[in-house]
This record gives C-alpha cells, structure tokens and sequence, in this order.
C-alpha cells in the first residue's frame, strides 16, 4: 500500500482554501507569505500566525521553513472517512 499525500488524487476532499495555502505556504519561504495569500503583508502575518495557533503550520522559529502539520482535530475535514466518526 502506497502513502497518499494530500492533494496527489483527493483534490476536492482536502478541506478547502485553508488547506490548499497552508500547503502552498510550507514550499515559500515565510517571507513570501503575502505574495501566496495574495494579501498584504500584514494581513499575509495575520494568516501564518492563525495557521501557527490552531497547528496547521508549525515551525522552529519565526525565521525558519514552515512545515505542514496535521492535527487531530482537523482529521475529519481534511481526510474524510479515514476515522469512524462514530464507533458502534
């Protein structure tokens, strides 16, 4: 069985825009945010920041590369079908 990573053959189920600019922010460098939200830079800070908080992009530094995380509560919306929602 071969990994599947998001966005190679599940396209529409991989949770919207939010998913798709974190995805695109982790292959920029942080100071390129902006260029990537398509905002100004400002806002662009305010976007990594909320991914940073809620665990979508996790990274060692505020310098250093964004990395792509994958928590637990966005398992359902993100990979859907993977859990039961419900274990009988």
């Amino acid at each position: 069985m071969e990994p599947l990573l998001i966005g190679e053959r599940l396209p529409a189920q991989r949770g919207g825009p939010l998913a798709d600019l974190a995805l695109e922010l982790t292959q920029k460098s942080p100071g390129d945010a902006d260029t990537v939200a398509g905002t100004g830079e400002r806002q662009a800070r305010r976007i990594v920041s909320a991914l940073l908080e809620k665990q979508v992009l996790v990274s060692e530094s505020p310098r250093a590369p964004l990395r792509l995380a994958f928590p637990a509560v966005l398992a359902s919306r993100w990979m859907p079908g993977l859990f039961p929602e419900k274990i009988e």
